[in-house]
């Protein structure tokens, strides 16, 4: 016969197990559900993310590619593409091909500006380096509800560019146009300012990063072969293989003077200058001290006191006396206190400072 605790024990075991597979929300046949419904939407919006990146670049969508992009079979994604497509959110293009439709667009565009809202937010708000950004905003971007993203837009003061140089999508689903070309497309001996560093792949935007590239520099392309370009950088001549060009987008410029900019650590004691703007080599923690102490495009400061060794170097600034150090002195762009004429090229460093310091 058999022992009624033992009978009692099993039961009570096998209606724990129950419970714990079907409770309701908590248990793992809940859990499991919630999983699969997150992964189907993270693979939806990344369809169309992807949709309206190859959108921008001129081109339409293949099952094929879409299937190496999300790294998924290619059953999956013309699976994908068909529940897109029944929803109103994707169309054919041809017989193989798709597009996003005027709704999917709007869609896509909710996730670009949720990515480059988080990416901006990782640069400024946190201590993260650039070559973790792009991955940490690819796993976050999914789970912002509408009313977070803008309320990350409004405590990042509503951004217009990421800190790759791509346009932050408004609210609205609107993006500014621009006049920005990739650096292949510069003749020798023509200037451009950089616009954009493509993060994708991430090992070409780190080793462009390593190479000193960055938003809002000029340089100069001086010569050009079949497989490497040379290109002046801050007065410096670089070997840029070709292929890592395409990485690179740059406003053409008028401006004859491509030489590298002063910075405050060039500053002689006694010289007064006034800020340029902040080089967006500055980010996160130091930037925003460096605004609110008002180092501010258009503010004047005056190299007062070097120590004995040379660093840090005292500034007066608004009437203050503030100690830097020539890594720090070096994030801001200085100009003559005696020629207020800005660049032609619009600055949208500048842009960005003001708005982070109002």
């Amino acid at each position: 016969m058999p022992d009624p605790k033992l009978a009692l024990l099993v039961f009570a075991i096998g209606a724990a197990i129950t419970l714990a597979i079907v409770w309701p929300r908590r248990g793992l046949y809940s859990r499991l559900r919630r999983l699969r419904r997150r992964s189907e939407r993270e693979r939806v919006e990344d369809t169309l993310k992807y949709l309206f990146h190859r959108s921008e670049q001129g081109g339409d969508v293949h099952a094929d590619a879409l299937a190496g992009a999300l790294q998924v079979g290619q059953s999956s994604a013309r699976d994908l593409l068909e529940r897109l497509a029944a929803g109103g959110l994707v169309e054919k293009a041809g017989l193989t091909d798709h597009r996003l439709t005027v709704a999917g667009r709007t869609q896509a565009l909710r996730i670009v500006r949720s990515h480059r809202l988080l990416e901006q937010y990782l640069a400024d708000r946190t201590g993260i380096g650039p070559e973790d950004w792009h991955e940490l905003a690819e796993e976050r971007e999914h789970q912002l509800s509408a009313a977070e993203v803008e309320g990350l837009a409004a405590q990042l003061g509503q951004p217009r560019y990421d800190p790759h140089g791509d346009p932050i999508p408004t609210a609205t689903g609107e993006l500014p146009a621009s006049d920005a070309v990739l650096l292949p497309a510069l003749l020798r001996g023509e200037a451009g300012t950089i616009t954009h560093l493509e993060d994708e792949p991430a090992e070409a935007f780190q080793q462009l990063v390593a190479l000193g590239f960055a938003l809002d520099k000029t340089l100069v392309v001086r010569d050009r072969s079949a497989t490497v370009s040379t290109v002046e950088l801050d007065g410096r001549a670089l070997q840029l293989p070709r292929a890592l060009e395409l990485a690179v987008s740059v406003l053409r410029t008028t401006d004859a003077d491509t030489a590298p900019r002063r910075t405050l650590a060039d500053l002689s004691t006694g010289e007064i200058a006034r800020v340029r703007r902040l080089t967006s080599s500055c980010r996160g923690a130091q930037r925003r001290r460096l605004l609110d102490l008002g180092v501010v495009p258009g503010t004047t400061i005056e190299a007062e006191l070097h120590s004995v060794s040379g660093d840090p170097i005292a500034y007066r600034i608004r009437g203050a006396l503030i100690a830097l150090r020539r890594q720090q002195a070096e994030w801001i762009e200085i100009e003559s206190a005696r020629d207020r004429t800005e660049d032609r090229a619009p600055d949208r460093a500048q842009d960005r400072d003001r708005e982070s310091a109002a």
